[in-house]
């Protein structure tokens, strides 16, 4: 593949990302703009958190990078699983930069408050941003629903192997909760000419990111333990095994994810006791074969004969 045709496969693999880096830069510099000039706490606030946002993708693109790596005699199975480190880094940046810094903000205001000055600015500036994170948001629900199948949106994400897809979705839909709630606390100051309700809304922005990144980071925390393959390709794995007649019992299928799209599988299994080894050895690469076709990301698989009886199941 040329440079050019790599680069334009490359962008179009990472366009949530691309697409949600686009619009939280360019809408991080106007509620910037926006919160010098009218004073707002909860603008600030916003501002804040679609810089941390900017940041979060360019890490999960360098986590991209990292992770697509070969493998080598260190790390025989790859550099997969690097990505799920850099989502854990992402969750604690939102945790401890956007929901942090927005609480604390919130609090100052609260305890010395002064009143917007510009409030129009600021809805102009929050509708344009509504509208920018709204097609960010689209464009991340259109790609996870693509892989979604019959699950359930929230067994989707819990089974997703693939940080960027659900971590974008989170940020873009808390990120739309969080515009809601500042244009709420705008009008709300100047409605009810109390300044500290601005602070309120920065709080509860805070309080809405600070939940996001607990999710995300236990979701983060489960790919870095591993996870296995979903269940639906554990039970077409088992069905290869057992519809065999040379084998008498499946132990167990142990699965682990090395990285989103790359699956290896440990199989333990009770062979016949009157197959020879060379037809075991050709009985073993026939389902080797039979499994991988299953699913281009089984990368490596480990079939071990075993009794019965000496097998650990569970």
């Amino acid at each position: 593949m040329s440079e050019t045709g790599s680069l334009a496969a490359h962008f179009k693999a990472n366009i949530v990302l691309y697409g949600a880096l686009a619009a939280n830069l360019g809408i991080a510099v106007a509620k910037f703009v926006a919160a010098g000039i009218s004073g707002s706490s909860s603008m600030l606030t916003e501002g804040i958190h679609s810089l941390v946002d900017s940041g979060n993708q360019v890490l999960l693109l360098y986590g991209q990078k990292r992770a697509d790596r070969k493998p080598d005699p260190t790390h025989p199975f790859g550099y997969g699983r690097e990505l799920y480190f850099w989502a854990f880094v992402v969750a604690i940046l939102i945790f401890a930069v956007g929901a942090g810094v927005s609480i604390y903000e919130g609090f100052v205001h609260i305890a010395e408050p002064h009143a917007i000055e510009d409030p129009a600015l600021n809805y102009i500036v929050l509708g344009i941003a509504f509208v920018m994170e709204g097609a960010s948001w689209f464009i991340a629900v259109r790609e996870f629903d693509r892989g979604r199948g019959e699950q359930t949106w929230w067994q989707a994400i819990h089974r997703s192997k693939d940080p960027p897809g659900f971590i974008v979705l989170f940020e873009d839909s808390a990120a739309l909760i969080g515009l809601m709630i500042a244009a709420l606390g705008v009008w709300a100051s100047t409605t009810f000419a109390d300044p500290r309700l601005d602070g309120v809304a920065s709080v509860l922005i805070g309080g809405v990111l600070a939940g996001v990144a607990g999710l995300l980071a236990r979701e983060a925390k489960e790919l870095l333990i591993g996870e296995a393959a979903d269940p639906v390709l554990i039970a077409k794995l088992r069905g290869v095994l057992e519809g065999h007649a040379q084998i008498e019992a499946v132990n167990h299928i142990r699965t682990i994810h090395t990285s989103p799209q790359a699956i290896f599988v440990a199989v333990s299994a009770d062979f016949a006791d009157d197959l020879r080894m060379g037809d075991a050895e050709t009985l073993i690469e026939d389902l080797e074969r039979r499994m991988k076709a299953l699913s281009p990301w089984i990368t490596s698989i480990y079939i071990r004969p075993e009794k019965r009886g000496d097998a650990v199941v569970w």
